[in-house]
């Protein structure tokens, strides 16, 4: 199943390997060095500020939607699997 992460992007829900809010990303520099590392697979779909980081397994997405609902959308498809 796909998840919609913002401006008409879908991401497989099996590539998703974590969605982190904005605060945590500044919050941590562990997490601040790995995406300055990937800095050439991050993909801006924000037209203002970010929201949220999704990671899969080939890019990094910076999401205008709050992880907080793309939690929910993750979580909803989980249900419609089972």
């Amino acid at each position: 199943m796909y998840i919609h992460i913002g401006e008409d992007v879908l991401v497989g829900s099996n590539e998703i390997i974590a969605i982190l809010d904005k605060e945590s990303v500044q919050d941590s520099p562990i997490t601040q060095e790995f995406l300055q590392t990937r800095t050439k697979e991050i993909i801006n779909l924000s037209k203002g500020e970010f929201k949220s980081i999704i990671i899969t397994c080939h890019q990094v997405y910076l999401s205008p939607l709050a992880s907080s609902t793309l939690n929910k959308r993750t979580k909803y498809e989980n249900q419609q699997i089972s």
